[in-house]
């Protein structure tokens, strides 16, 4: 990379630096918008500022958002009283996508884990607490990722919960493999885990 001008290795730099882009694909990319017409990179360059500057956390699911709260908070249609957990806006899309859920959601925005200097004062727990106290929820389910910090942090939540017990609790069923996402489910094996959620 000596021969390269100081802005393209730059270039190459950054876009190596993205998840799942190596030194060779990040040479590729570059070239690519060296050899594309100038609007088209800046296309991108546009596109890339625009999610940075556009986009927020909706102050009531802190799902990813334009306009806040969230469309799916404004959704009059949704049940209001029933709210999905999940750990992160990726795991509200694909439960999404499978189009059968019609409540509401919370996203902690991680899970916990101490291994990762992640704690619960890391997430979004104390805006679900808010949530809860307001006395219109009356289910909340459990979507956290089946592994061991998805499960710890099902428990710990379930815990601060039960200060309400006019609340049912519930998780996915386990038509979601130990060790999955929920990102990666198909729409069958999440629509089996929508419809036998179970009491915690």
């Amino acid at each position: 990379m000596n021969n390269y001008t100081q802005s393209l290795q730059n270039l190459i730099q950054r876009l190596s630096s993205l998840p799942g882009i190596g030194m060779r694909s990040a040479e590729r990319i570059a070239f690519h918008l060296l050899k594309s017409r100038p609007e088209e990179a800046m296309q991108l360059a546009d596109a890339i500022r625009d999610v940075k500057t556009r986009i927020k956390h909706c102050s009531t699911c802190f799902n990813l958002t334009e306009q806040d709260p969230c469309s799916i908070c404004c959704d009059s249609t949704r049940d209001q009283g029933l709210v999905c957990i999940v750990e992160q806006p990726k795991d509200l899309l694909a439960l999404e996508a499978a189009g059968l859920y019609r409540g509401v959601y919370h996203v902690l925005l991680g899970r916990i884990s101490p291994l990762e200097g992640i704690e619960p004062g890391d997430l979004t727990i104390d805006g679900l607490l808010q949530r809860l106290a307001s006395g219109k929820i009356r289910e909340v389910i459990m979507g956290t990722n089946p592994t061991m910090e998805g499960d710890g942090t099902a428990l710990y939540v379930q815990n601060l919960i039960a200060q309400y017990p006019a609340i049912a609790v519930t998780r996915l069923a386990r038509g979601l493999p130990t060790g999955s996402s929920i990102e990666y489910a198909n729409r069958n094996m999440l629509a089996d885990a929508i419809a036998g959620r179970q009491k915690m």
